[in-house]
């Protein structure tokens, strides 16, 4: 773990001596460390590129694109096939061509809320007051061994996230979540790592995730993160059904 954070050795001269105590402090303090919220503010688009690693090696190309103020593109390649899930602000919709779906569908109320979560490109604690979460801070609680500052999270829509930041440089290393899923409560824990520079800001360009406590985890590593690309609103608006040809 502490082999991934040293890769932002450079923010080294941003941690501070003394501990914080409250939530606003570790948020303040990791606005600052990741490049401050005018670098944030001053990215409008963001385009990743990477792709997802499953079990047993299994490999997808994928892409997300984000737009302030709320939109949302997430497409992922299988088969030579493209599946695209997106918001614009208002509606969610995906088209998934496996089984030869070429039509857009709406997203069901689960994909709908996760699909919102990904449409704000800062994530929860940047403005967290005014996109209505509210963030306690719970202590100190050790990760693989290191201790780390532990802030709770409970998200708008009523998902619980926590976050555990890195003491020394103040960046989230993981994330659990906690969200009702087909009336379930479903717990799964996130690490993060690699973190980079872009335009300014420190983004982390490796995500493994699975569910709370098993051993089988999934992967998500983007190779590149491009900032203010041109990108029309068009390609967060639903496309037009096609229109079926009449029978003769």
């Amino acid at each position: 773990m502490r082999t991934t954070i040293l890769s932002i050795g450079v923010l080294l001269f941003l941690a501070s001596p003394v501990r914080a105590q409250t939530a606003d402090e570790i948020i303040a303090k990791y606005i600052k460390a990741i490049g401050g919220r005018d670098k944030i503010d001053a990215i409008k688009t963001l385009r990743k590129t990477g792709k997802f690693i499953g079990g047993g090696g299994f490999e997808a190309p994928m892409v997300e694109m984000n737009k302030r103020p709320d939109k949302v593109r997430e497409e992922f390649s299988l088969q030579g096939l493209t599946g695209i899930t997106a918001y614009d602000g208002k509606t969610g919709w995906k088209i998934q061509p496996w089984g030869g779906k070429k039509d857009p569908e709406p997203l069901s109320d689960e994909e709908l809320k996760g699909t919102v979560q990904s449409a704000d490109m800062d994530g929860p604690l940047v403005d967290y007051r005014q996109k209505g979460h509210t963030v306690e801070y719970l202590g100190m609680e050790p990760v693989e061994g290191t201790d780390s500052y532990k802030l709770k999270v409970t998200l708008k829509d009523g998902d619980i996230r926590y976050y555990y930041f890195d003491t020394d440089y103040y960046v989230p290393i993981k994330i659990e979540s906690k969200q009702i899923v087909r009336g379930t409560e479903v717990e799964s824990e996130t690490s993060l790592g690699d973190y980079k520079e872009v335009d300014g800001v420190y983004m982390p360009f490796s995500f493994e995730s699975g569910a709370k406590g098993s051993q089988f985890t999934s992967k998500v590593t983007y190779g590149t993160m491009e900032t203010n690309v041109p990108m029309a609103d068009s390609l967060f608006t639903e496309p037009a059904v096609s229109p079926v040809p009449p029978s003769k």
